[in-house]
C-alpha cells in the first residue's frame, strides 16, 4: 500500500493568539493531490489551523512543515512560490483593476534580475481565463459582485503558480449560486492537479466537494478521511452536537446530512 505524501503539515503544534492557545499538540498532515476541507463548529480552531498552515500565524510550540522543512525557516518568497492563500475577507487597494490585482500574483517571481516578462503576461491571462474573469479585466475590483471578487482573488492566487492553494471560508457572504460557482471552480482546480485546503461551514458542501475531510472540535482533530467515512450520524453528532440522518445526495451520491428536528412535531388538528 502506498502511503500518501504530505507537502504541508503541523507537528505537535500549539497555535493560538497571544497567551490563549486554540490548539495544543496538534499534528495534521495535508495529503498531496487532495481537496481537503476542514470542518467543525464555530471557534473550534478551523481558521486558526489554516492560518498556521499558511504561515500567517506562528506556533508557540511545535512546527509547521512545508516540504519537510520548518515553514518559518524559509524565505517569504520561496514559500510564496509553493503556497497560495485566499484569506477570509481579503481587501483590494482602492481603485485597482482586476488585471492589476491578478498581476500581483506574479510578485514572488520578480526580482532584481527578473522583471515583468511575456511569460508573466501569459500566466496572468491564463489565470483570468481559468476563473472566467477575462471580460472583467478593466473593471475596478470594488465594482464587482461578491462572487466575481472571489473569482478574481482566486485568479491572483493561481497566477502565483503554486501547487498548494489554501482558502479560508471562500464562500462566506456569498449567495448560494455564487457559493456553488466558487466551489465548482475549486473542484476544477483540484482535477487539474492542485492540492487544495479550505475551511467551510456548510457540511453538505464539504461532503460534496472534498476528497479528504478534517473534522475539528475544541482545537483538536476528531476524525479525518474520505467524506463517506467522516460524514456519519455518530461523528456529526460528536462534532456538532447535531442529531441527524445521513442519506445519499441524489445529485452526487456523496453523504447528505438531514438534521433531526429539535422541536416536537406539530399536533395535527382534529
Amino acid at each position: 500500500m502506498t502511503v500518501p505524501t504530505s507537502p504541508l503539515s503541523t507537528a505537535n503544534a500549539t497555535i493560538g493568539y497571544g497567551r490563549v492557545a486554540v490548539s495544543e499538540g496538534l499534528t495534521v498532515d495535508i495529503p498531496e493531490g487532495e481537496f481537503t476541507v476542514i470542518i467543525g463548529p464555530n471557534a473550534c480552531g478551523k481558521s486558526t489551523l489554516l492560518k498556521a498552515l499558511a504561515r500567517t500565524l506562528r506556533p508557540s510550540a511545535g512546527r509547521v512543515l512545508l516540504d519537510g522543512r520548518d515553514i518559518h525557516a524559509q524565505s517569504t518568497r520561496s514559500v510564496a512560490k509553493r503556497l497560495g492563500l485566499l484569506p477570509q475577507g481579503p481587501t483590494a487597494p482602492d481603485g485597482i483593476t482586476v488585471a492589476d490585482l491578478v498581476a500581483r500574483g506574479r510578485y514572488p517571481h520578480q526580482g532584481l534580475l527578473r522583471q515583468w516578462s511575456a511569460e508573466d503576461e501569459a500566466v496572468v491571462a491564463e489565470a483570468m481565463e481559468a476563473t472566467a474573469v477575462t471580460d472583467l479585466a478593466a473593471r475596478g475590483v470594488d465594482e464587482l459582485s461578491g462572487g466575481q471578487r472571489q473569482r478574481v482573488w482566486i485568479a491572483m492566487a493561481l497566477a502565483q503558480q503554486t501547487p498548494l492553494l489554501l482558502l479560508d471560508e471562500p464562500t462566506t457572504y456569498l449567495d448560494i449560486t455564487h457559493q456553488i460557482e466558487v466551489l465548482d471552480l475549486c473542484a476544477e482546480l483540484h482535477r487539474k492537479g492542485r492540492t487544495l485546503v479550505a475551511v467551510l461551514h456548510d457540511l453538505n458542501q464539504a461532503a460534496r466537494y472534498a476528497t479528504h475531510l478534517i473534522a475539528m472540535r475544541d482545537g483538536a482533530v476528531v476524525a479525518e478521511g474520505p467524506p463517506a467515512d467522516i460524514v456519519t450520524a455518530d461523528i456529526v453528532d460528536e462534532v456538532f452536537d447535531l442529531p441527524c440522518v445521513i442519506i445519499d445526495d441524489p445529485e452526487t451520491a456523496t453523504p447528505l446530512v438531514i438534521p433531526r428536528s429539535v422541536r416536537p412535531a406539530p399536533v395535527a388538528a382534529v
